[in-house]
């Protein structure tokens, strides 16, 4: 059985805004987050980050009266045969029912089988079996959390001859049936676009993934850097969250903004974390990127409001 002891909630710090980026809450910078204050929008949690006590949990505590909080879980496994552990469901239940977050979100992908955490987020064949087994996992989650979810496109590597759905058609269909959001992260977009028709035809193929989207559904955008790897000649691209937003993606961003102009955007950065204000400046790129975007420019602003003379960067990496 699992322990259902409600736990006596906080008062949440509001809803996020459409026009102010949020950032990922990371252990390198709660400190200076809580000293500087940065003007972002938002804060993401990772779940399993915060499922504890101690110091990560104070520091959360304390952000979470600054700052509006999403909760972003990786350890469910909802694309799996199996339903979610309910001794893991029941910790993200006490973890959100004490931070009443904005949002809670998790990962179109499995993660074990048969007792077997693999920890990663692995990828699922798009059929009709595959999408009643997604369907059940999501209410299980939405029953016992008692609100709705939104749910990631993954970014994907190969693609299984078994798939017989879109898989932006699988997700409309998911929230469906089901009631959830979708979080709608355009780097993986255009990642696996790029691995499975390559560089050159990418662009028309991510930007025809969104328009299939329902609009109305995806709540939530994420941003992230991607690396790029050589695998025998042929170019693969990594979601690594491990660098800047690279050019295609920002260009793939004006187009989801201008379709979903009601979604809140995030700045992931989880490996190589740099400085905090690194993350806040990339923030901030954001938050020009959709306001020249909805205004129609070709090209943002620059954080003075005139045009955005920057050089490009995109290809450079945090030490």
């Amino acid at each position: 059985m699992t322990d259902q002891i409600p736990i006596r909630a906080r008062e949440p710090a509001g809803q996020p805004a459409p026009d102010r980026a949020g950032i990922g809450l990371r252990a390198p910078h709660h400190r200076s987050l809580l000293e500087t204050r940065p003007p972002v929008g938002w804060l993401e949690i990772h779940a399993e980050n915060y499922m504890g006590g101690g110091a990560a949990r104070r520091c959360l505590e304390q952000a979470a009266a600054l700052w509006p909080v999403s909760v972003h879980g990786v350890g469910l496994g909802l694309g799996g045969s199996e339903p979610p552990d309910p001794a893991h469901l029941d910790r993200l239940a006490r973890l959100t029912g004490w931070l009443q977050p904005a949002l809670v979100s998790e990962h179109l992908a499995w993660t074990g089988v048969d007792g077997r955490y693999y920890n990663d987020l692995l990828p699922l064949p798009y059929t009709a079996d595959s999408l009643a087994q997604v369907c059940r996992n999501v209410e299980i989650v939405q029953d016992r959390l008692q609100r709705p979810i939104l749910i990631e496109n993954p970014a994907t590597y190969l693609r299984f001859r078994e798939s017989q759905i879109a898989e932006a058609d699988f997700l409309a269909r998911l929230a469906a049936h089901t009631g959830c959001g979708i979080l709608c992260d355009v780097n993986n977009v255009y990642v696996s676009s790029v691995n499975h028709v390559g560089l050159e035809a990418a662009p028309a193929v991510a930007a025809a993934y969104l328009d299939s989207l329902p609009a109305g559904l995806v709540r939530e955008i994420h941003l992230a850097g991607h690396a790029e790897n050589d695998a025998d000649g042929r170019l693969i691209l990594i979601d690594d969250h491990g660098g800047l937003v690279a050019e295609p993606v920002w260009q793939l961003y004006a187009v989801a903004v201008r379709r979903f102009p009601a979604a809140v955007t995030l700045l992931e950065w989880d490996s190589n974390v740099p400085p905090l204000d690194h993350l806040v400046a990339e923030a901030a790129q954001a938050d020009r990127r959709r306001a020249a975007a909805l205004a129609g420019h070709d090209a943002p602003p620059g954080p003075d409001g005139s045009p955005d003379k920057t050089p490009d960067k995109t290809n450079e990496r945090a030490a």
